[in-house]
């Protein structure tokens, strides 16, 4: 196998003359058929305005091209990871800053194990060809990491999947050969070296969760925080046997608006109710049980 080769455009007097060409041919690159497209919280989809590229490495690692680039839009930093194999099919994940760091210390972990492997025997290859396998999660992502062997040789899958409420998102993956896993990782610790691993947003301690019950439904508030910043999800929960679950997620900016208008049809039915609705009111009220959510 190749050795890995290690390339960074980190001079400003090169960047000042060929940066954007390097960024437009970057860009065209990742737009081009064949892209295995993942999904993901920082990903801007078609609409890339306002998206700021800050940073590019590039690593040849036998006869793959990783790019990994630090950029900037209206949700904060993150890094995407592009890889274009040789028959030029292409594929990619995003890290934020903090996952970056956690898949850093991985890779060390991952090297560590891969040097002390024997050489490939097809013998007592696993069944599945894993020999090493790890996860991240990142609020609504998970990233799977298994370092595998095949006919082809040893690599490092890193498979992201983006998560809902109801079902998993779609995957999209990377693999590094293991021989280039060192080279990454001291890619990847540069880059965080010079923009750090702090994803942003509140540093305090976030509220608690609470619970209402109401007759045979429970509401669930619960706290948040994603690379978009504060939320309220509010679910509710049916008790029947299917156990039915619904739920809308609230942003923190949008808390005072959202109260003043639950206020206002709160004053409203109050002005329009009589005293018998207000009796009404009582009765299904001492069904209503308020305390802390689950912890």
């Amino acid at each position: 196998m190749d050795n890995a080769k290690f390339q960074w455009d980190s001079c400003h007097s090169v960047k000042s003359w060929a940066g954007h060409s390097l960024v437009i041919s970057v860009t065209s690159k990742y737009s081009q058929g064949g892209m295995d497209v993942g999904t993901s919280d920082f990903d801007s989809g078609q609409n890339q305005q306002g998206e700021q590229e800050l940073a590019t490495k590039m690593l040849q690692i036998q006869s793959k091209r990783f790019y990994l680039d630090v950029k900037q839009n209206r949700r904060g930093r993150f890094i995407k990871v592009a890889e274009i194999g040789a028959d030029g099919r292409r594929s990619q994940i995003f890290l934020a800053l903090s996952t970056a760091a956690d898949f850093r210390d991985h890779l060390s972990s991952f090297s560590d194990f891969y040097a002390s492997l024997g050489p490939p025997n097809p013998e007592s290859m696993p069944e599945d060809g894993k020999l090493k396998s790890e996860m991240m999660i990142k609020e609504n992502r998970r990233y799977y990491l298994d370092l595998k062997e095949n006919s082809r040789g040893r690599f490092l899958r890193c498979a992201q999947v983006s998560q809902t409420i109801t079902r998993g998102g779609p995957r999209s993956q990377i693999a590094i050969p293991a021989q280039g896993m060192i080279e990454f990782r001291d890619a990847l610790t540069d880059l965080l070296d010079e923009f750090g691993t702090d994803d942003g947003g509140f540093k305090g301690e976030l509220p608690e969760g609470r619970h209402m019950r109401v007759e045979n439904k429970n509401f669930y508030f619960d706290i948040g925080q994603n690379n978009r910043g504060i939320y309220m999800r509010i679910s509710e929960v049916l008790q029947v046997k299917s156990n039915f679950r619904t739920a809308i997620t609230v942003p923190e900016k949008s808390w005072a608006r959202f109260r003043d208008i639950f206020a206002d049809y709160c004053d409203k039915m109050k002005d329009g109710s009589t005293s018998g609705a207000t009796s009404g009111d009582k009765a299904s009220s001492s069904g209503t049980d308020i305390g802390p959510g689950p912890k």
